[in-house]
Formats: C-alpha cells, structure tokens, sequence
C-alpha cells in the first residue's frame, strides 16, 4: 500500500511541476537567460552560468540541497554504492612516491601479490615517482573498467618487480572493525551507512554472537550518515515487534512511516551506542530510535543535528540536484534538526561553537529550550530535539594528550611516513616474531630511539621539536604509531582494537554494559 502511496506523490509532485513551469518568475528568468545570452557584450558560457544559477538557487533553500556536476556524482556515490572498479588498494604519496599502504582482501592486487609498503614507481610504462603526483591523478591511473588491465612497476626492498592487474569490482566497506572487548561484550565500528552496510552488520553479529556476546557497543562517532535503508535495517536489529522507526513528512511528500519486524538479531541483551558531534543523519536515526524506545543507553556528546531527507534528481547532462524533500522525526516526533535560518556558513560554524562554549567537555554547558522536550517512549524519559540527539551519558572530549605540536606531526604526515619506513625495515621481522595480533598487542613496544628519529624528520620537514609538548603527548604517540603499525600488519579492526582500550571513557562504556543493575539505572533515573 505504502508503494502505491509513494508512486501517487510523486505523480502529484510533478503535476504540480508541471503547473509552476507557467510561474511568472519563471518567466523572468528565461527572459532574463535570453537578454544575456544574445545581447551580451562578450562571450558566455552557457554551461557554467547554469550551473552558478542552479548553485546560487539551492544556497538559498538549506545547507544540504546541493547540485553536484555530472563529471563528480560517481566519485560522490562511490562511498554510499560500495564498491567501484580498479585494483584494490589503500595508497599513500609519501616522498613523492604512490604507496601501497594496504591491499583490500580478496581484491585484484592481493591476488596478483602487492603489498603494503611497495612503491609504484611506473604504471602503464609511464613514470609516477617524483612527478609531483596527485590522489586525482592516481585515481585517474589506476582505476577503469572491470577486465580491463593496468601494468605496474614496484620497488620492493631494493628490487624491481612487474605486475600486471586486472582490475575488479571492489567492495568499500563500511563497517571498520568488529572485535571481542571481553568475553561477553563485542564492539561494532560502522564508518558511514552504505548499500552494503546491513549485510556487513549482520555477518560482524552473527560472528560475535557465536563467541557468546551477552553485551554489544554500537560505535557511530564520526559516522556522517548514508543510505535511510541502511539505517533503519541496522536500528530494526535492536528494536524488537513492528515498531516504529521513523517517520518523514514534507510539504509535497506526505508522510511515511517505516517499522521494525519482528525476530531480528539483537533484540534483547545490553546495548551501548557511542556518538559524538560528527554524528549525523542516518547515524542519528539509529541512536533517535534506539533512545525512544528506551532500548539502549546513548553514551558520548551530543550529535550533529541533520534531520533533512535528501532524493536525488538526475539532469540530462547527468548532474545531479539533491533535494531536501522532507523532513524525519524519531520515534517519539522529535525533529533533531538544528536551525539552519543564518545561512550554511553559520550552520557549519555551529560545531565550532559548541566547543567554544564550552559544551564538549562540560554536560551543564549544554543549554536546550524546553519546548523540545519529549518522552522516550517506554520508560518516559526525558530526551530533546532541535539539535542532535542528546547522549543519556555525557562523555567529555579527552584533549589531555592532544598538543599543539602533536596535531603538526600527524598533519604534517611524518608519523605516516616514518611508520611507512618503519615498517620497511622490519616487517618480515616482526612476522616472524609474533604470531598473532594478540601477541603483537601484548609485547611490541614503540622505542624512543624511533621517536627520536621521528620528531628529527619532522623537524627537516619545518615542524620544530617542542620537548614539554611532546612529553605531554608520547603516551598517545607511541600508542597511535602502534595502532597504525597493527593495521599495515593486520587490518583496520586491529587499529581499534589497539587504540581503544587506553581512551579513558572505554573503561566506563565496559562497567556500564556489563553491569546490568548500572545499566537499567540509566533507564530507571532517566540518567
């Protein structure tokens, strides 16, 4: 019924289309095309004045109704279709140099025998090393059409060795790590909402599940959103019967509601979903869901606040308009889009000011209207909207190891690069040495000797050794080349599971989870 409900708005929709065409503003703005296209001092392009005119106009409507020029909507799709075509591999420009910083599993450079740390010097005969190389330029290199073949020439250890790659179909994966935190409490790390995101959280599930999780840790900190299905199939896994999840509503598109179904994977048992202000839209609707039916415990600061629903409309020439038709409410009603009336400068500016005020390390800092309050919907909690979700458990940002000179290393590329270098010369040794990631975990240590050798290279590179602030930051230094080192070895899973254990609040996220009497507490107290 719902389908047949969509198919007649949209017939509505461009009958009202078609009615508008007759708008006598218009008509203005075709006359006003003619006027400057025939009379004219100099020569125009047509093309880039449409394309200015259509930006200026949706600049005027929200900050997230965009036009997306035909030669971008595949690069733009790309992270939310989930896979594209080339040969498969994670790269870096180090030095000048294209490196390989990982292959992706299964995909054509794996199978032909690349690997992390080689350096592309030639592809297809032409020289890359040293050219003063681009992403862009990679990209328009080595990807192309399945079947299709690309040679390259790698250094290796002092040797140079020839490949030849058929490129592929290759998967992005959405979800980046998926681990035991203890025995009875698994984490799951989704990076952004994609087609082929469910499938990737099922299969992570149904993993943990069979090593006997009672307890799970959603991690969406950073996830800017994706795909509304993706979304509601991973909120429907914790939501049990037919249950709302979401509903949208718009001038011209009439409201629609999407439900859970019954007998999904993680009805029951502890769940903790982690967010931050980089959370936003589809991340939002599961936190909004799993909030206002009071099924799990929200932990971290408060999210973005996107609640605009964006549909896509190919032009003739293959641009494209994305439209924000509609508007989602959780469960509950609430709208958690933040006000966008001062314009898109301001509105991105708005995650600036959070900070500024004070409101990522302090909850009492955070001051929302009253009248945005609602009730969750089983235990009639108190929850906001107008501005993000609000997390049950505040989690203040942890700035303690974060310097002004550790943010120049790490942007300055010299803890990739020396990591890179570092793992060159002992890689195979570091093999050999351990034989698992656990191993690895438990034993290997960054050396002074290599930071040492770090903070010189950074300082050739004109980021100048401040010895009080490095001191500050080596624990998280030491611990962040570790991580980085584990995911060239292993996979990004392994750099999560390296990192997290030492941010302070993971301890709490753990006494919280599996203490089931803290746990209902949030509930209970409406904490």
């Amino acid at each position: 019924m719902r389908y047949f409900l969509t198919i007649a708005a949209i017939f509505l929709s461009f009958s009202s289309l078609h009615a508008q065409l007759d708008d006598p503003e218009l008509d203005k703005v075709r006359l006003s095309w003619q006027l400057i296209s025939t009379f004219y001092v100099d020569s125009v392009d047509t093309h880039q004045m449409a394309e200015e005119a259509i930006s200026a106009m949706l600049e005027k409507l929200d900050p997230h109704s965009v036009y997306i020029p035909a030669e971008e909507v595949e690069a733009m799709n790309e992270p939310l279709d989930g896979n594209f075509e080339g040969i498969g591999i994670e790269f870096m420009i180090l030095k000048d140099t294209l490196t390989v910083v990982a292959t992706i599993p299964g995909g054509p450079s794996e199978k032909v025998g690349l690997m992390a740390g080689d350096r592309i010097v030639e592809i297809d005969g032409k020289n890359v090393a040293g050219i003063g190389l681009s992403n862009s330029d990679v990209f328009d290199m080595l990807r192309g059409p399945k079947g299709s073949d690309v040679k390259v020439k790698v250094l290796r250890n002092a040797q140079l060795l020839d490949f030849t790659i058929e490129r592929d179909k290759i998967p992005i994966f959405s979800l980046e790590a998926a681990y035991l935190m203890t025995e009875k409490t698994g984490y799951v790390k989704i990076a952004r909402f994609a087609q082929s995101t469910h499938q990737e959280f099922v299969d992570a599930l149904k993993g943990l599940k069979k090593k006997g999780i009672e307890h799970l840790v959603l991690d969406l900190r950073g996830n800017g959103g994706g795909y509304l299905k993706a979304a509601l199939d991973i909120a429907d896994e914790f939501i049990s019967g037919e249950s709302l999840l979401l509903y949208t509503d718009g001038m011209a598109i009439p409201r629609s509601e999407y439900h859970s179904r019954s007998g999904q994977l993680w009805e029951k048992g502890n769940l903790v979903v982690l967010i931050d202000e980089g959370s936003a839209s589809a991340s939002e609707i599961v936190a909004g869901a799993v909030q206002d039916w009071d099924r799990g415990v929200i932990m971290g600061r408060r999210s973005f606040g996107k609640g605009l629903v964006q549909r896509p409309f190919s032009l003739p020439d293959g641009a494209e308009i994305r439209l924000t038709i509609a508007k989602y409410y959780t469960p509950s009603g609430r709208s958690i889009q933040k006000s966008y009336n001062e314009g898109s400068e301001e509105y991105h500016k708005e995650i600036y000011e959070r900070f500024q005020h004070g409101e990522m390390m302090h909850s009492d800092s955070i001051h929302m209207p009253d009248s945005l309050i609602f009730s969750t919907l089983r235990d009639k909690r108190s929850v906001f909207g107008g501005g993000g979700i609000m997390p049950d458990i505040f989690i203040p940002m942890d700035t303690a190891y974060y310097t002004p000179y550790y943010r120049d290393l790490v942007a300055s590329g010299s803890v990739n690069r020396a990591v890179m270098d570092y793992l060159d010369e002992y890689r195979d040794e570091w093999m050999e040495k351990f034989n698992s990631f656990e191993d690895f975990n438990n034993r290997f240590e960054v050396t002074d000797t290599f930071i040492d050798q770090l903070t010189q290279r950074a300082a050739g590179s004109g980021v100048e050794l401040q010895e009080d602030q490095l001191e500050t930051s080596m624990v998280w230094l030491k611990l962040q080349v570790k991580a980085l080192i584990a995911r060239n070895l292993w996979s990004t899973s392994e750099y999560y599971q390296t990192l997290n254990p030492a941010l302070p609040f993971f301890e709490t996220v753990l006494d919280l989870i599996e203490d089931q009497r803290q746990y209902l507490n949030v509930f209970k107290n409406g904490n």
